[in-house]
């Protein structure tokens, strides 16, 4: 087959390694798949001095393969090849990244197949021969919304940095009442209950709410509701023990009284027993008797923070929790919404776990595909940001190249509608031609030692 323009001269090499073409430092990936050898060497040729990295093959069952290792902007893809449907080639690799720009080309134009190509999420659909002129031209289009991409990377990230407080995350509505909530409360308060779903980051907020407290540079104590009155476990100052937990068999007034000066965080309260809750409520009295009549000293100083998943009012009124014990912890109220109460902080928060994974888990990782951050935003995440960091600890340390995947999430929180991503993952979620992904659903696996300050 002839090929257009084969024999480039030195002025028209100068040419095309001016302007854009000539930034090394970032150069764009560029995939061409097609049975001719000749017409991917002159791809080749004309893009040798454009900036860009530039992988071929003349083997269709490839593609796939190149799209996983070099995370293209552009794949140039003949329509039709040996024993393969280009369009359904087409289809494959915007289902792995929709983000990937595709033009078909072919050598036999039609309407209705440049309609169809269009549909299914070509960029263009070219007649060969294709020129050196129209090669610039895809490559001119490609860098053009790229840039713009790098250039709202920025302000992204800063609006992600401005979304963070004491190590909560979030951006939606509903997180920056809690926002403001913590900060108005934090200076004056001396109890205080959080409410939220398992896995909402009730303890984070305690943090959050201690840190900013005065008592911030002292004890912060933490009980467990099923070891409380046996086995409180406390956790101190990084400047005094690190941060590491240690176990203590001591009682609770023992434990009040080490934190004092600092905050005591009573986990899960709506679960303690009547003798407990008795218990406890006679300590709190005993705090508050010193409120009365002197101020108090920095050492008498203790906040007491208390957090349920349980609805307490309810609970006081079928006479499962003390009524006066109730009235005490309330004081002030903070309540943590469910995180699909907040799918506007979905991705903020998948994106701030990639970042952290990758770091901790030396991947190169730097984004989630569109089908990924579309299964994210679909599921609705029954475990909240626990689940979430779980999700995205497992897949990052899955996650091969810079590009996390559909493939790479658990079965059971890609909804069937992203079956192809998970599909076409290489050598992970094979299915049938159907097309169906056969994976059995499995709950999303619960990774050890993902960061407690980003688990909001």
């Amino acid at each position: 087959m002839s090929v257009p323009n084969a024999d480039l001269g030195d002025a028209e090499r100068e040419g095309l390694g001016a302007g854009i073409f000539a930034e090394q430092n970032n150069p764009l990936a560029i995939i061409a798949i097609d049975d001719d050898p000749g017409i991917l060497k002159f791809y080749q040729t004309v893009m040798s001095d454009m900036g860009v990295r530039f992988e071929s093959s003349t083997d269709p069952r490839r593609a796939l393969d190149l799209v996983v290792a070099h995370d293209p902007s552009l794949v140039i893809l003949d329509l039709t090849m040996p024993g393969t449907d280009g369009m359904e080639l087409l289809r494959r690799i915007k289902s792995r990244d929709p983000q990937t720009r595709v033009v078909m080309i072919t050598g036999n134009y039609t309407i209705e197949t440049a309609v169809k190509a269009i549909q299914e999420g070509a960029i263009d659909y070219l007649c060969k021969p294709v020129t050196a002129e129209k090669l610039r031209e895809l490559v001119t289009r490609v860098r053009s919304p790229m840039n713009q991409e790098e250039r709202t990377c920025a302000p992204e990230q800063e609006l992600a940095d401005v979304s963070n407080l004491e190590g909560i995350i979030g951006r939606s509505p509903r997180m920056l009442e809690v926002f403001d909530m913590i900060q108005r409360v934090a200076p004056h308060f001396r109890t205080a209950l959080v409410v939220g779903e398992p896995g909402s980051g009730r303890r984070t907020v305690a943090r959050a709410l201690h840190n900013l407290s005065p008592g911030r540079g002292q004890r912060f104590a933490t009980f467990k509701s099923e070891v409380l009155g046996d086995n409180p476990v406390d956790n101190q100052p990084s400047k005094q023990r690190g941060s590491t937990f240690t176990e203590a068999v001591v009682g609770e007034s023992e434990l009040f009284e080490s934190a004092m000066g600092g905050t005591v965080f009573l986990d899960e309260v709506g679960d303690l027993s009547g003798a407990t809750q008795l218990r406890l409520l006679r300590l709190l009295d005993q705090i508050s008797a010193k409120e009365v009549g002197s101020p108090l000293t920095p050492q008498e100083d203790l906040r007491v923070i208390a957090s349920t998943s349980r609805d307490l009012r309810a609970e006081t009124q079928s006479g499962r929790f003390r009524a006066d014990l109730w009235y005490r912890l309330n004081m002030v109220q903070i309540h943590l919404p469910a995180l699909r109460e907040r799918a506007d902080d979905v991705l903020l928060l998948a994106r701030h776990f990639l970042a952290q994974f990758t770091a901790q888990y030396g991947k190169a990782v730097r984004r989630m595909s569109r089908g990924a951050e579309a299964a994210l935003l679909a599921y609705s995440w029954p475990g909240n940001v626990s689940e979430l960091g779980n999700v995205i600890g497992r897949a990052c340390r899955l996650a091969e190249g810079n590009v996390l995947y559909c493939g790479d999430l658990p079965a059971g929180v890609v909804l069937p509608s992203y079956g192809d991503d998970v599909l076409f993952r290489g050598g992970r979620g094979m299915s049938t031609a159907s097309g169906q992904n056969h994976l059995p659903p499995r709950p999303c696996e619960k990774s050890a030692g993902y960061p407690r300050s980003l688990v909001v």
